[in-house]
This record gives C-alpha cells, sequence and structure tokens, in this order.
C-alpha cells in the first residue's frame, strides 16, 4: 500500500483483526455483485469505499424514480441510466481507486459459470429465485462462497453459503429448487426503505470478512428480521443429503 492507501483506510488498518495484512487482501480481491438496487446499492457502496480491488456489478435494469425511496447508490441524475453505471459513478465518487466492472445484462446459467470462475466472493442481492439458484448453482461448481439476503415488506434475511466447507449447505439445501415458493417482488408487495440497507450492509460485512480472514460468518445460519418489532430471529441450517444441487459434492474444495 501506498501512502495515501495507508490513509484512506487507516480506520481499518487500526483494527487488530484487520490490521496492513487484512486490508491487503481486501485490495487484491474480486466480488460478483448480482443486482444493483435495493441491497446491491449499500453491497457495493461498502465494498468501495472498504477498497475491495474489483468489484463486478451485473443489472439489466435502469433506474426509475420508484427506485430512489431505497436504492441508495442511485440519485435524480442518473434516473434512465443503468444501474451498474450509476452504481460504478457512485462507487468511484467516494474512492476512485476501485475497480469497477459494469454488466448491463441478465446473466444466464453460461455466463455466470464464467464470472462466478472469476471471482472469490459473490453477493447475491437479486430479487427472484431463479437468478438465485443459478448464482447458487454456479458457487456450488467453483466453491465460491455465496452471501445471500433478501428484503420484502418488512422482513429481511440474510446468510452464507459456503460449500468450501462440507458440512455447510448451499441455498438449494434450504430452499430446494422444486419447493414452489411464491415469488413476490417490491413493485407489488412494497418494501420498507431501511430494511435493505440493514440486509444490504450485513452483506457486505459478511463478504469483507470471508475475504480478509477475518471472525466467523453466517455459513449455516440463517438471520431473519422483523423490521417492525426490529427482532432477529435466528436458525441453524444443515446439508441436505438429498440436494439436488450439492450432495455430490465432495467433502470439501
Amino acid at each position: 500500500m501506498n501512502d495515501d492507501q495507508l490513509l484512506r483506510y487507516s480506520r481499518h488498518i487500526l483494527l487488530n483483526e484487520l490490521g496492513v495484512e487484512g486490508q491487503q487482501k481486501l485490495l487484491d480481491s474480486r466480488a460478483l455483485v448480482i443486482g444493483a438496487g435495493g441491497l446491491g446499492s449499500p453491497v457495493a457502496l461498502y465494498l468501495g469505499t472498504a477498497g475491495l480491488g474489483t468489484i463486478t456489478l451485473v443489472d439489466h435494469d435502469t433506474v426509475d424514480v420508484t427506485n430512489l425511496q431505497r436504492q441508495i447508490a442511485h440519485d435524480m441524475a442518473h434516473v434512465g441510466q443503468p444501474k451498474v453505471l450509476s452504481a460504478a459513478a457512485s462507487i468511484h465518487a467516494m474512492n476512485p481507486e476501485t475497480r469497477v466492472v459494469t454488466l448491463q445484462e441478465k446473466v444466464d446459467a453460461a455466463r455466470l459459470d464464467e464470472l462466478v470462475r472469476g471471482a472469490d466472493v459473490v453477493l447475491d442481492c437479486s430479487d427472484n429465485f431463479r437468478t438465485r439458484h443459478a448464482v447458487n448453482a454456479a458457487c456450488v461448481r467453483h466453491g465460491k462462497p455465496l452471501v445471500s439476503g433478501a428484503a420484502i415488506g418488512f422482513d429481511g434475511q440474510i446468510a452464507v453459503y459456503d460449500t468450501r466447507h462440507a458440512e455447510a449447505p448451499c441455498y438449494a439445501c434450504v430452499f430446494p429448487p422444486e419447493s414452489g415458493v411464491e415469488e413476490v417482488r417490491c413493485a407489488t408487495m412494497g418494501v420498507f426503505a431501511p430494511l435493505v440497507g440493514i440486509i444490504g450492509s450485513m452483506q457486505a460485512a459478511e463478504a469483507l470478512k470471508l475475504l480478509a480472514g477475518v471472525g466467523s460468518s453466517l455459513a449455516g445460519r440463517l438471520q431473519m428480521l422483523d423490521a417492525r418489532s426490529m427482532e432477529w430471529t435466528e436458525i441453524r441450517i444443515g446439508r441436505s443429503a438429498q440436494c439436488p444441487v450439492c450432495a455430490t459434492r465432495g467433502a470439501a474444495h
């Protein structure tokens, strides 16, 4: 790190658990962020300000005025622009050193396979089960840790699926693809603005901890927030021997 970086990241470096070595790991790391909306906004901003080396943002959508109630990476000047470009501009306004790769596209399984392979951590900030399952499958194939968040109405949840550990479940162990969970969208159900900030910030924190090797992750734990009462519930989640996605994976990657 040069003198400017030592100054910029000094409050991280002062942390005994992180220090110069941990900050250097962040500077050398690559994160893949799927979705640049409510969850992706705080994720992208915190990863950028923390000094992550490369952030790849994937989102096919453009900024709409209805997004601005909660998607803090965007503003009125960016309405009509691709969300990935808007978020990249917001990151660079705070930290011009961070490299941001912007992909305005809907990614299919083949594209995800390519993108996940090149990432050190994957953050799922999407809003539909089809994408979540596709991202999870790619993470299982390549042994990449997945930080998954969701928020609708006043209810949020977050977990880490890290199949590098033999006992850890994948997303499909907990939410089987064939379970037929009803799809709900914030466009029709609404979402409490700070909720996505809470969950997205936690996703960023989990990703940074994983990359820097700090503390313990949420792997094997699903945390759920009811923002009406601001009450957290945590349940332990285990690997499913019948999981159609990860049952055949090895003991560890």
